[in-house]
């Protein structure tokens, strides 16, 4: 196996560390001995990451022989054990705790890359279940190669090569491993598609798996150039969280679904399973409509709302009085506007404030409006909130939902499009916190 080739798309320098993920079966196990043959010519730190699932009484000692493995080979180990499940699906559960684990282990170190150990096989079986499924263009194309992240790159070697070979290798090489009998099972669905549809494949066509790689690629690319083509109509249609449907009526019918998809999950954002075509539809329907004034419902009390030539998609105002939400990187707020933070940013209107964490308590809280209310107003003095509304002519049906952004001492810091307070910044003073409204 040429090591150098299977790691000619990654960039590390001395001293980086590379976190890779180890079940101790023979697939990762074969990733952990190419990284050790790797790092025989650069200078990089190896962190093991294992995850132990607690559904086999194997699981402990393959803990234990895969510790000492690291132990005798200078490769730092990092473990977790996944204590209880809910009631989720417990692939997909298990996934998103290993995958929640693995991330915290490379911001831990730093690490520009996490590797796993998918292989052809994996993404052959990847692909034909999400055709049977039915799947988004990105979802036919199964999972790439590399991968970016936040701060970091998913990277897996072993794309281009099957089961057999890293078997192979490991045989070889005198690599130590253990098997799971679980992925034995015909309960699980990969496991059937693994005995019985790969190897009909492989029959017909022993490099199969270079076929399904070059698929996934092309889908992959046309998707890329989807999505270029759809943040450019976005960018056209969508201004200040509001549909213009003039704009959108002009755009390709193909992308004219992607548009009302990425409208939605904006507001949605995890929730986003909650929505079909049927919801869509019914979108479509109130951009046809020759009614100009309506508006339809959407699950979890959200409604679409039709003015003229716009859309809105917003909470039911006569549902909701009150809301208090942590902000992290974006927050669609209930009156269909969106507070976010970013890296930089440009102007200086009431619609941005720069913080210093060392002035304010985190994390930031965006809430609506309490009797009382007073902001330390930047330039000096105290202003109660609903002066602020009363000086910008805020209609009292807007007040209830207009967001206010406070730390976590409840001091107002932020009254978004109208006023900003004492703790805003200049761009000469130090700050390392932007919030943008729109």
């Amino acid at each position: 196996m040429d090591i150098e080739s299977l790691y000619k798309d990654i960039n590390v320098k001395q001293g980086d560390f590379i976190v890779f993920a180890c079940s101790y079966g023979p697939d990762s196990m074969a990733l952990f001995k190419t990284l050790l043959e790797y790092r025989k010519n650069h200078d990089i730190v190896l962190v093991c990451a294992h995850v132990n699932h607690d559904k086999r009484s194997e699981s402990a000692k393959e803990k234990e022989d895969l510790e000492y493995f690291c132990k005798i080979n200078n490769v730092i180990f990092e473990y977790m054990k996944i204590e209880k499940y809910g009631d989720d699906n417990f692939h997909n559960e298990a996934r998103n705790i290993r995958y929640q684990f693995f991330d915290e282990i490379v911001k831990k170190y730093n690490a520009k890359y996490l590797l796993t150990a998918h292989h052809g096989d994996d993404l052959m079986e990847t692909i034909l279940m999400r055709i049977a499924r039915g799947s988004t263009l990105r979802g036919y194309s199964g999972f790439k190669k590399l991968v970016k992240m936040d701060g970091y790159y998913i990277y897996r070697p072993f794309i281009g090569l099957t089961k057999d070979e890293l078997l192979d290798y490991c045989h070889k090489e005198k690599v130590p491993y253990a098997v799971d009998k679980s992925n034995f099972s015909n309960v699980y669905t990969r496991n059937r598609y693994r005995k019985v549809v790969l190897p009909f494949l492989k029959k017909e066509d022993k490099d199969i798996h270079k076929k399904y790689l070059k698929f996934s690629n092309v889908l992959s690319d046309a998707d890329d150039f989807i999505e270029e083509e759809a943040s450019r109509a976005i960018s056209k249609v969508v201004k200040e969280n509001k549909l213009y449907i003039d704009k959108y009526l002009e755009i390709n019918k193909f992308l004219k679904r992607i548009v009302l998809e990425r409208f939605i999950s904006s507001f949605y954002q995890d929730d986003l399973i909650l929505i079909n075509d049927k919801h869509l539809d019914l979108i479509e329907r109130l951009i046809n409509s020759k009614k100009s004034n309506s508006k339809i419902n959407l699950p979890n009390d959200v409604e679409v709302v039709k003015s003229y030539n716009t859309l809105l998609i917003r909470r039911n105002p006569s549902l909701l009085s009150s809301y208090e939400i942590e902000i992290s990187k974006e927050v669609i707020l209930p009156n269909g506007h969106k507070l976010e933070q970013v890296e930089s940013v440009k102007g200086n209107s009431n619609n941005i404030i720069k913080l210093s964490s060392k002035e304010v308590v985190l994390p930031l809280i965006v809430r609506t409006r309490k009797l009382g209310d007073v902001m330390a107003i930047k330039g000096g003095g105290h202003k109660k909130v609903k002066d602020i509304f009363i000086d910008a002519k805020i209609p009292l049906t807007e007040r209830d939902l207009w967001p206010i952004v406070v730390d976590s001492h409840g001091r107002i810091l932020f009254v978004p499009g109208l006023k900003k307070s004492k703790f805003d910044k200049t761009n000469n003073e130090f700050y390392d916190i932007i919030l943008r409204y729109e």
